[in-house]
């Protein structure tokens, strides 16, 4: 019998592969973008609770997000200097003030910085067209620009001016007050006690005191690392004397050169010393003569 062959089909396999036109699409609903008025309420809603749980830095980033969104908003530059100032970035907060249309707007927060950054020339200079406001903050920094810079007696009057004008019990009260003192007592030495001790020196030695310049640091420090021989004379010829012994290192009862030395092997015990077998064998000798 001839063998069946398997019977094929003419019809052509079904291809397994769906056209990309049948495919259905698995992913969502594409998100719309959050408009901007939106994401400028949720982080101005972020960094007050920054400012209010204190962490600063990260409300200055939030700052930093706003004024990218918004370059021009008032309210995020102003929070952003505050935050710089009591993070004591001086410099930062000159350079966002100088960014800003109007410098003027905020010469006090710029005349502050200049004063904490030591630069005490160009904070007076804005200083002067700031008095005129009579700003209590500017009398404050007034005072302070005058003790630093030695002027005791001006200092002295403005703080005598907000300790008249500042509530007895409030905090500036206390802190006025000890910055009174310390401008106070800059004033009294200087008035009375420098200068009465002038005053007692001859004239030659005071006029070279107050003609000459200060010393500087590494001078002293080379005076003091050096020793002086000024006072060694080499026609002085001081006798040697034998130093005594040490009363608080000597046992009591105890006469140095009198008194035998202790034994040395006193720290052994009494099996591992030489003297130990010594008195064995006196014992022994003794038992066997009975």
């Amino acid at each position: 019998m001839a063998s069946k062959l398997p019977q094929t089909s003419s019809k052509p396999a079904k291809s397994s592969k769906v056209p990309s036109s049948v495919k259905k699409s698995k992913r969502g609903p594409s998100k719309q973008a959050i408009p901007a008025s939106e994401r400028l309420k949720r982080l101005f809603t972020s960094l007050c609770a920054q400012i209010d749980g204190g962490h600063f830095s990260n409300a200055i980033k939030t700052c930093d997000k706003i004024l990218r969104l918004e370059p021009a908003d008032p309210d995020a530059r102003q929070t952003k200097l505050f935050l710089l100032l009591q993070t004591e970035q001086y410099d930062a907060a000159l350079e966002l003030i100088k960014s800003g249309k109007d410098e003027n707007q905020y010469a006090f927060e710029r005349t502050y910085s200049l004063y904490r950054l030591q630069r005490e020339v160009e904070a007076v200079e804005l200083l002067e067209s700031l008095e005129e406001g009579g700003h209590r903050g500017v009398v404050h920094l007034e005072a302070q620009l005058n003790y630093r810079q030695g002027s005791y007696q001006a200092a002295c009057d403005l703080y005598s001016q907000l300790l008249d004008t500042s509530d007895p019990h409030s905090e500036e009260h206390s802190d006025v007050l000890t910055n009174l003192q310390a401008s106070q007592i800059h004033l009294d030495f200087i008035n009375a006690v420098f200068l009465h001790v002038l005053g007692t020196l001859p004239s030659s030695l005071a006029n070279s005191l107050e003609s000459s310049p200060p010393p500087s640091q590494l001078a002293q420090s080379i005076k003091v690392s050096t020793p002086s021989t000024s006072m060694e004379s080499p026609d002085v010829h001081v006798k040697d004397v034998p130093k005594k012994p040490r009363r608080s290192r000597v046992p009591v009862g105890v006469v140095p050169g009198v008194t035998p030395p202790p034994d040395p092997e006193r720290w052994l015990k009494k099996s591992e010393r030489s003297t130990f077998f010594q008195g064995r064998r006196r014992k022994t000798g003794a038992g066997g003569a009975t």
